[in-house]
């Protein structure tokens, strides 16, 4: 069995941003997404983090934040093949914790099937549902 070398990368310039679209426009969060959306998304993002495997991106996740009293964490995936290893806990654990936004007062994100991922983070259901609102495009 050959050894899988993983590391971890907050530059954008190492990331593959054809197969990042591909991911993304297949998710329930931003189906049929463009590649020019998907990164101009990642380049207005306060910190991005890519997984690689043997030097071929396999995840990926971001932080939007004012670095201070919030901070999103949006686009967490990691490529099916390689679901199961802890990589997208790794991910949104080194993006919480990178001192850019280690201090910030809430981490908030969304999901529909990976709460207990998040849990282990720390992460809970928000407590007043009743506060958050949102404006979607063209309602």
């Amino acid at each position: 069995m050959s050894r899988v070398l993983r590391s971890y990368s907050f530059e954008l310039s190492e990331f593959d941003f054809d197969a990042i679209r591909r991911w993304l426009s297949g998710t329930y969060w931003s189906p049929g997404i463009s590649r020019e959306r998907v990164e101009k998304g990642f380049r207005a993002s306060a910190l991005c983090i890519g997984a690689f495997e043997d030097g071929r991106q396999v995840g990926v996740a971001r932080c939007v934040s004012d670095t201070t009293r919030f901070a999103y964490i949006a686009d967490v995936f990691v490529d099916e093949a390689c679901r199961g290893r802890g990589i997208a806990k790794e991910m949104v654990k080194r993006l919480i914790e990178h001192p850019l936004v280690a201090d910030t007062d809430k981490f908030y994100l969304h999901t529909v099937d990976a709460h207990r991922v998040y849990e282990g983070l720390g992460f809970k259901l928000f407590s007043h549902p009743e506060r958050v609102m949102v404006r979607e495009k063209g309602i």
